[in-house]
């Protein structure tokens, strides 16, 4: 099993990027996948989950309607489009693959494997 992040970079506050994670190693349809973030001396932060049939949850306090989680199961991809980006959004942000679902969304617990980060910086 591998989840490969990528899109993450250098922007200014009020623009966007797309981030994607590419999944070998396992039927990707059959699983819900997420979005976490880790800001320097945080915790990781779910910002977003999309359920195997697509449904999705987002962070509100964190995102406020401003990031969309979408997945390709056919290319085997879940993305995240983060709009008017702000320097708080800056993190390392990291796909999961969610395995047990007795845990809550938000619990690391609930996931099994995880991407590699992929950086996202803001600058105002």
């Amino acid at each position: 099993v591998q989840l490969q992040a990528s899109g993450g970079g250098l922007v200014q506050a009020g623009e966007s990027l797309t981030l994607s994670c590419t999944a070998t190693g396992f039927t990707f349809s059959s699983y819900d996948m997420a979005w976490f973030r880790q800001a320097p001396g945080k915790v990781h932060e779910l910002i977003a989950h999309i359920s195997k049939s697509g449904d999705s949850t987002y962070n509100e306090n964190s995102v406020k309607g401003r990031f969309t989680i979408s997945r390709v199961n056919a290319k085997n991809t879940v993305y995240l489009q983060m709009n008017s980006l702000k320097p708080e959004d800056t993190a390392v942000y990291y796909c999961a693959r969610r395995l047990r679902e007795y845990y809550g969304l938000e619990s690391l617990k609930s996931y099994d494997y995880w991407g590699q980060g992929t950086q996202v910086t803001v600058s105002s």
